[in-house]
């Protein structure tokens, strides 16, 4: 493929055959089911732990269980946003992949040369900040299923600094939260820059000279 920019300003790649899907773009496809699956296994245990702990509380249970109920069942509920993030991000990916094969069979047909969008910014700083805000929230999660079953066994360590390391993990937590969604916005901006260009190379088609049957 060479470089090329048409003159909207697009930066493209240009070759005689329909585009395969990039990395980002297989995993995406092979993944976003898998993901909301474990986001709708993780929310219910969330509740579940949620209700186990508000019993706890109201039988007068040992505050170090009801401690380590409470960081159990956050962990398990971020487990599922993260999920949950992680399967719309995959899923924009997923879409991403669609059309840029789509595209190109769309000027494969009409026996025009193949020009491809080449990744733009947008999902660069979507692929990123994806991945800094799954560690963001991930580590925490981890964390919080590590203490929990540190105060269940007894640990007086983690008995002393439970409520110090919840605050902690809620604020990389918020963090992460938030940059997932600012993430999504970059993709979904990727989406809008993809249909700009396809417009404008569909526009252009009919005054393109066809390819040679040779």
């Amino acid at each position: 493929m060479t470089a090329t920019t048409l003159s909207q300003g697009f930066e493209l790649e240009t070759s005689s055959a329909v585009p395969a899907v990039t990395r980002p773009q297989q995993v995406g496809t092979r993944l976003w089911k898998p993901m909301l699956a474990m986001a709708l296994m993780a929310f219910p245990l969330a509740l579940l732990i949620g209700i186990a702990r508000s019993g706890a509380v109201a039988g007068g249970s040992e505050p170090t269980t009801i401690a380590a109920l409470g960081h159990i069942g956050a962990g398990f509920m971020f487990l599922g946003f993260a999920a949950v993030f992680a399967a719309i991000s995959f899923a924009i990916a997923r879409i991403l992949g669609v059309f840029r094969v789509g595209g190109g069979q769309v000027q494969a047909a009409a026996g025009r040369s193949i020009k491809t969008l080449k990744m733009p910014l947008s999902a660069k700083v979507f692929i990123g900040l994806m991945v800094m805000a799954m560690m963001a929230i991930v580590m925490p999660v981890m964390a919080h299923l590590l203490i929990g079953l540190a105060l269940l066994g007894g640990n007086a360590t983690a008995a002393a600094e439970s409520e110090s390391w919840f605050l902690l993990l809620e604020g990389i937590r918020r963090l992460g939260v938030s940059a997932y969604l600012v993430a999504i916005a970059f993709g979904l901006a990727s989406i809008i820059e993809v249909l700009r260009f396809q417009a404008a190379r569909i526009r252009e088609l009919p005054e393109e000279a066809p390819l040679s049957a040779d």
